[in-house]
């Protein structure tokens, strides 16, 4: 949460908020590799909710940020790519929050040192582990809590 509220921060003299941001910064980098993600794709790429990447598309294509086209090969879908003013305000945004990332690793000695890349892999491994919320109700774990005790 502190990370998400010193972003939002950060980018709101660009106009922008957390959400908005990463979609951008998103698509920027599909952009790059020459992809056009559909909103589905885009959702799938950054973890948010299809209806809210839906809503945060059209926000930002009313902010002149970026362009909603119809696929061609499915007319359901929408294909999604930065405007020029997308480009320039994304840029200045990633700047902006590279600032604060540098900001955060200082204390491990930078973006790439040893130690942040060390930490960056345990963070992924922790992130990537599934949660099984416990059900009071399963009797397979009623015998878990039973043998501990």
């Amino acid at each position: 949460m502190k990370w998400r509220v010193a972003v939002d921060r950060a980018v709101a003299p660009l106009g922008l908020t957390h959400a908005q941001y990463a979609l951008l910064a998103s698509l920027h980098g599909m952009g790059r590799s020459g992809e056009q993600p559909s909103q589905r794709r885009l959702a799938d790429h950054t973890g948010l909710e299809p209806l809210y990447v839906s809503k945060l598309a059209r926000a930002l294509e009313t902010a002149g940020l970026l362009a909603r086209t119809r696929d061609p090969n499915d007319p359901r879908a929408m294909r999604l790519s930065l405007t020029e003013q997308g480009r320039d305000v994304t840029r200045r945004a990633i700047g902006v929050v590279q600032g604060l990332l540098d900001q955060l690793l200082e204390p491990f000695g930078g973006q790439s040192s040893p130690r942040t890349r060390r930490f960056v892999r345990e963070l992924v491994t922790l992130l990537d582990a599934p949660l099984d919320p416990r059900d009071p109700h399963d009797a397979h774990h009623e015998n878990d809590d039973k043998e501990q005790s």
